[in-house]
Formats: C-alpha cells, sequence, structure tokens
C-alpha cells in the first residue's frame, strides 16, 4: 500500500508513476492542464477523480484548485496545484494514519473533507448576504450594487463546482468497482448528501441576493422619485413669481401700478398671493 503525493503536477515523478501503474496519458494530461471540471473516470484497474478545494481570499472573493486522485488496489496517488492550505489541512493529519489505512479508506477521507471543507466559503457568503440585506435597506449606494455583483459571481462559480461535484459523488456512490469496499458505500452516499445540502444552500443564497438587489433597485427609484417630486413642487411653487415677473418685465403701458411710486411693492404682494394660494391648493390636494 503506497501513498504518493505530489505538490507539483510537472514533477517528473509523475511520469514515473504513470509508467509503473500503467496511467492513461490523457489522465495525466488532465493533472497538467489545470482549471478541470471535477469529475470521476474508472480505468479498468484504477480511479480517476478531480476535485476542486476552495480557498477564501484576503478580499472575500473565492479561488479554486485542481486536486487530482488515482485510486488503485494497492497505491494512491494525489497531485495538488501548488500549496494549497486547505489541501494542506486536510492531507498533514492523514500522513500519520498511512500505515494503517486502506487506499480505499484513505480516498474516502480525503474526499469527505474537501466536500466538509465548502462549509467555509458557504459561511462566508452567508455572512456577506446578511451584511448586503442590511446595506441596501440603510444606504443603497454604487458601492454596494458592487459588492452584490461580486457576491453573485463567486455563488455562480461556486454552484458550478458543486454540481460537478454532486456528479461524482452520484457516480462513487452507484459505482460497482472493486477498488471501494462495500462497507464504504453508505460513507459515499453521505458525500452526496453533503453536497446536496451545499447546492441548497447555494441556491437559498442566490435568492436571497436577487432579493437583496431589487431591494437596492427600489430603493433608488424610491429616491429618485422623490427628487424629482421636490423639484416639481420648488417649480411649481416658482410659477407664480415667473408670471408676474414676466408681465412687469414688458415694455407696456397700464399695467397695474406700473407708474406708481409702489409698484415694486404691489408687485411683490402680487406674487407673494398668490405663491400663497398656491401651496394652499397643494395643500388641500394632500400633494404636499
Amino acid at each position: 500500500m503506497e501513498w504518493h503525493n505530489l505538490q507539483d503536477p510537472d514533477d517528473p515523478e509523475l511520469d514515473r508513476l504513470a509508467e509503473r501503474y500503467r496511467l492513461h496519458p490523457l489522465h495525466i494530461e488532465d493533472c497538467r492542464h489545470r482549471g478541470q471540471n471535477a469529475k470521476v473516470e474508472e480505468h479498468g484497474h484504477y480511479l480517476f477523480v478531480v476535485l476542486k478545494p476552495v480557498e477564501v481570499e484576503p478580499d472575500g472573493s473565492l479561488s479554486f484548485t485542481d486536486f487530482d486522485l488515482f485510486l488503485g488496489r494497492d497505491f494512491l496517488i494525489t497531485v495538488q496545484e501548488g500549496a494549497s492550505p486547505t489541501v494542506q489541512r486536510i492531507l498533514d493529519p492523514l500522513r500519520a494514519s498511512i500505515s494503517q489505512a486502506r487506499m480505499d479508506h484513505l480516498f474516502y477521507r480525503i474526499t469527505d473533507t474537501i466536500v466538509d471543507a465548502y462549509r467555509q466559503p458557504l459561511d462566508h457568503l452567508d455572512e456577506i448576504t446578511d451584511a448586503l440585506e442590511d446595506e441596501v435597506l440603510e444606504s443603497p449606494s454604487p458601492a454596494v450594487l458592487d459588492k452584490i455583483f461580486r457576491a453573485k459571481r463567486s455563488l455562480i462559480e461556486l454552484r458550478r463546482v458543486l454540481a460537478n461535484t454532486r456528479d461524482v459523488a452520484s457516480h462513487l456512490q452507484r459505482t460497482q468497482s472493486e477498488l471501494i469496499a462495500r462497507d464504504l458505500w453508505p460513507f459515499l452516499r453521505d458525500i452526496y448528501d453533503h453536497v446536496a445540502r451545499a447546492l441548497d444552500t447555494v441556491e437559498v443564497q442566490r435568492d436571497l441576493l436577487s432579493g437583496a438587489l431589487e431591494i437596492y433597485l427600489s430603493s433608488v427609484s424610491q429616491r429618485t422619485n422623490q427628487v424629482m417630486k421636490v423639484l416639481t413642487i420648488l417649480g411649481t411653487i416658482a410659477l407664480p413669481a415667473l408670471i408676474v415677473s414676466g408681465f412687469y418685465g414688458m415694455n407696456l403701458q397700464g399695467l397695474p401700478g406700473s407708474n406708481s411710486p409702489f409698484g415694486t411693492l404691489i408687485a411683490t404682494g402680487t406674487m407673494l398671493a398668490l405663491t400663497t394660494l398656491l401651496l394652499l391648493l397643494l395643500r388641500f390636494l394632500h400633494w404636499l
């Protein structure tokens, strides 16, 4: 029983292991061409599995790496994409128990721990969603809208990875391969249940973010309507003064008070009276 753990897919050791264990060249190519989808393939005497560990970056975004496994009857090969902290936290405790572990049991423990690690980004996105719901109600702004779109992009990517991982778990729980003992089948079904619950959580968070986006758009629309209402009222209030000043600004004779020393007071009083009447009318109509 041998476990070979490689941290660099370009390591020449992978070629030597491929020749020793008769690994298919296409699977070696998948190891070295990163960005693969999570998948499982049965190839005669071994299983080839690609998993997608996730990291929460300091800026809050999510990053995914490839983690490849070759499970044979008497060997397990794991190929990492660099030194992923999540993968290291998973593998380090398992090294101590390698001498007592079966290869299929070790394969299960690695897969189960990677799936359980999706809980961290889900909790992180849940906190972001709660904070965004408060922000769109208290102070909607373009910065909040940008956060909503970034969170939705992270959810879309996480959902894609989880959907592919669910297919992997579904295949593993239905496989009749002799490489996985029957006593592990219930545990593989448990992995499928964990992935399915994580997908349900993603769907709920996506609905919450869509609701936050609708609240944001509604708040912005309401603020725009309020501004337009105030501007319309101000323009309406200024209308009597504009009409009176327009009349007295014309070069005509015979306007009331045009030849009186109190003409300015008469024009001003007319403006104030008409404006007051208009305000009373708007008040009566409940427009103010």
